[in-house]
């Protein structure tokens, strides 16, 4: 059985007696462990997919089944990081991610070992070093690895991404995603990314599923990523598999985008 299973979800938005089919359909089997990056167009479901495996949406028909047990509310087995890093201003970067700390072991462990914990996830994003400052005084690449540790510090059985990276500038996102590569290679943690960003997918993951546009958006296909790991991206730039994996992609994203153009 997969570790994470979304079954034949179809998610319907209704408002002032209207009827808006987001997503049709939608089945996918992650096994545990991997990093699986979901692309498409705007407005095609992926942030809406990803609420509903959170459990911050609910289904309209379908399941989201983890470790073969539905799951249908949000709870510390899957943490989110959103695009906006979501860190409470009034707190400083060691006291957002004990807040994470706290809820998920508030019961099972002492508070030394959850001070230890918390150290030791901001330890993991290099973030030990800005523990006591508050999400103003830091950068936002800088605010997006706190966000990534408070999830980690929870030690979710899924790490749920919705574009962490999208809000920062070029740089700091490549050094962001090497980190996030690391993280995975050395946890083996298991996440599903939303992203847009082409190479991003590619880079990172080990299957890319693409949506067809809206509305009824559904799976159109499934690229498997035959890059061994650690990957590292000035090698990759000259590698045969990375570049077609890289065309097939841009490939299905262009089609769809002149269909709907020319309907």
């Amino acid at each position: 059985m997969a570790y994470l299973k979304l079954d034949h979800i179809d998610k319907v938005f209704s408002r002032g007696g209207r009827d808006s089919e987001v997503l049709r359909d939608v089945t996918l089997s992650v096994e545990r462990g991997e990093y699986i990056s979901i692309i498409g167009h705007s407005g095609c479901g992926k942030s809406t997919l990803l609420n509903i495996v959170a459990g911050l949406t609910p289904v309209t028909r379908g399941a989201v089944l983890l470790e073969e047990r539905e799951v249908n509310a949000p709870g510390p087995d899957r943490a989110v990081v959103f695009q906006n890093h979501s860190l409470l201003p009034w707190l400083s970067a060691y006291d957002n991610v004990r807040l994470g700390v706290d809820k998920a072991f508030g019961a099972s462990r002492s508070r030394a070992e959850r001070h230890d914990w918390t150290m030791h996830n901001l330890d993991l994003v290099q973030m030990a070093h800005a523990k006591d400052k508050r999400p103003s005084e830091i950068s936002g690449g800088m605010k997006q690895r706190i966000g990534i540790a408070r999830a980690l510090a929870m030690e979710p059985k899924v790490l749920l991404l919705d574009e962490p990276f999208g809000a920062l500038d070029a740089l700091t996102r490549a050094h962001l995603q090497d980190s996030v590569m690391a993280l995975h290679q050395k946890l083996g943690n298991t996440v599903l990314m939303i992203t847009h960003d082409v190479d991003e997918a590619v880079l990172l993951s080990d299957r890319i599923v693409m949506m067809t546009n809206g509305p009824a958006a559904h799976i159109g296909e499934v690229l498997d990523v035959a890059l061994p790991r650690l990957r590292r991206r000035l090698e990759l730039a000259t590698s045969p598999v990375y570049l077609k994996c890289r065309q097939r992609v841009l490939e299905f994203l262009y089609e769809r985008h002149r269909y709907v153009e020319a309907a």
